[in-house]
């Protein structure tokens, strides 16, 4: 058996209607086939965009292949128990040159009952803004369905809706029922459950290149969507250099940002899971063990619940989020 090392996987492009161009442009990923790539798909289990390893003696094996064969040693035993050979989590970036549709994510127990699969909470973290950028969550008073479907059916949904100016490194948590969108002029980091499901809610009468409208699913929202009003909900930080800062934590992960200009050794003994690294800026190395690998920004990096310290060794000024189940 080959012993496990920290796994760089080959992108997954997706090409978007609302796509632009800073996946090629900022994170350099410049051997995107796609004219509008809207997402990349980085780490994934979710079949038919199953990810596969990039690079080393792994290179060529698919994600979902090496937890049947590792299991544990690769995932966590925490991990394994509660997922099985089922990667828990999906990592992305999005690059919006328009508004995505607003939509919304079933929680785990909706998901199960209609589709078989995980519910879909995430978190964004904004890489970049163009002037004015701004994106939709939650709702901006207290409503009620009947209040929802009024404003749905008489045009006028953003009347409700929370809107917010966005600035590079702002933060949002997303949890499963929370009506949002992402506005056109960002690119940011995905962070969320392993599910594909998404009821789409308003498209701005949009048409593809066949003058088609993409499909609305207004019945299945309705259950799916948390009325409440929340007095925030930007995720509140304070950045700091050189230590782990808390993100998000919630039942489906936790995630830090780690600004560095410094090295940093991270212990992972108590965590009994992998870790995901998402380069967010600059450049770096990954020291484990006897090995090491160089990290800039766009790589995103499982490192195996059986390595548990690593060193981060910036190279100026880097930034990269780590994520854990």
């Amino acid at each position: 058996m080959i012993e496990l090392y920290p796994l760089k996987f080959k992108t997954i492009f997706k090409d978007k209607i609302w796509g632009g161009d800073k996946i090629k442009t900022i994170l350099q990923k410049d051997y995107s086939p796609l004219k509008n790539c809207g997402e990349t798909w980085e780490i994934s289990g979710i079949k038919d965009n199953v990810s596969v390893v990039a690079e080393g003696p792994l290179a060529g094996r698919a994600l979902t292949d090496l937890i049947k064969e590792y299991k544990s040693r690769l995932v966590g035993e925490k991990v394994y128990e509660r997922s099985g050979e089922e990667f828990p989590l999906l990592v992305k970036f999005i690059d919006a040159t328009e508004d995505l549709s607003i939509q919304v994510h079933p929680n785990d127990a909706l998901a199960q009952e209609r589709h078989q699969s995980l519910g879909k909470t995430e978190v964004w973290y904004i890489l970049q803004a163009d002037k004015g950028a701004k994106l939709i969550s939650g709702f901006n008073r207290e409503i009620n369905q009947d209040i929802y479907l009024k404003h749905l059916n008489d045009n006028a949904l953003g009347q409700i809706l929370n809107q917010e100016e966005v600035s590079a490194d702002d933060v949002f948590f997303i949890p499963a029922g929370r009506v949002h969108t992402i506005g056109k002029g960002l690119l940011l980091a995905e962070i969320q459950q392993s599910s594909d499901i998404t009821y789409r809610i308003y498209d701005f009468d949009r048409t593809d290149d066949t003058g088609k409208k993409r499909e609305l699913h207004t019945e299945q929202a309705l259950d799916a969507i948390d009325y409440k009003h929340y007095n925030s909900y930007k995720t509140a930080y304070e950045p700091k250099k050189n230590e782990a800062v808390r993100l998000v934590e919630n039942p489906y992960f936790t995630t830090n940002v780690l600004h560095l200009d410094l090295p940093l050794a991270r212990n992972y003994k108590e965590l009994n899971s992998f870790v995901i690294l998402v380069c967010l800026k600059g450049q770096a190395t990954l020291k484990y063990g006897t090995g090491e690998m160089p990290l800039k920004a766009g790589d995103s990096v499982l490192v195996p619940a059986v390595l548990k310290e690593i060193t981060l060794v910036p190279d100026g000024d880097f930034k990269v989020l780590e994520c854990f189940v």
